[in-house]
């Protein structure tokens, strides 16, 4: 079933789509799509706007993270279960633990995005790109997101030092939409990880994971990531 993913390389919702169907090793192309542009062709294949939107030649066409999570999580026969390689399930455990998962999934997805790393991406780079000429970031909305970055992390730290993965036992789609946010931050220089030696931890152990790989190699024309970005040992 070959797929085709439309997203943006530093779209924090398509980097946890791009890792998770990393994670059950499926080949997808990547179509890059500006989310400053409002493009017509895309806003057919979703009206709301939003990324990622997975196709396939069957005619299936999901749009956003949470459609496409969940209906990589109800496919079982995508984990390979009995085999050491297995790739994770996105949504694993009891019950309550898959309760949790969303929850987690929804915290990052939703108040993080919403509080962080869409203020950053609008701040940092897509007022930049604007046609009718570059904006530059408005100093006091970055004091506050970096305010609200900081609960963030203490939170995801919090979890990290609770916890094997953020959300239990297991990993699961929580993580990767937790990194997906952070790497973003991360890409932009945002995130001061000797504040945070916990999530430096756990985020070192999802960096490493061969899913990350592609993340680690992305670039975006105008905005160059630390040198530490794509180093495992940072």
């Amino acid at each position: 079933m070959p797929l085709r993913l439309t997203q943006y390389r530093l779209c924090p919702r398509s980097r946890s789509i791009r890792l998770a169907l990393a994670e059950y090793r499926l080949d997808v192309e990547l179509l890059d799509e500006k989310p400053w542009e409002w493009r017509q062709g895309f806003l057919a294949k979703n009206p709301a706007g939003e990324m990622p939107v997975l196709e396939s030649d069957n005619g299936l066409t999901l749009c956003g993270a949470y459609s496409i999570s969940e209906f990589l999580a109800e496919d079982i026969s995508l984990v390979a279960h009995g085999t050491a390689a297995a790739p994770p399930m996105l949504i694993p455990g009891s019950r309550e633990d898959r309760a949790e998962v969303r929850r987690l999934i929804d915290w990052y997805h939703g108040k993080f995005d919403r509080e962080v790393t869409r203020e950053l991406l609008i701040e940092k780079v897509y007022n930049s790109m604007r046609p009718s000429g570059p904006i530059a970031p408005d100093p006091s909305i970055l004091r506050a997101v970096r305010a609200n970055l900081k609960y963030h992390l203490s939170y995801t730290g919090f979890l990290a030092d609770s916890r094997r993965w953020l959300s239990g036992d297991d990993l699961s789609f929580a993580d990767l939409a937790a990194a997906a946010h952070i790497s973003t931050c991360d890409y932009l220089g945002e995130i001061p990880w000797r504040e945070y030696p916990t999530v430096k931890n756990w985020y070192q152990r999802m960096k490493s994971r061969p899913s990350f790989r592609a993340l680690l190699g992305d670039r975006v024309p105008g905005t160059a990531p630390p040198l530490a970005y794509s180093d495992l040992d940072f």
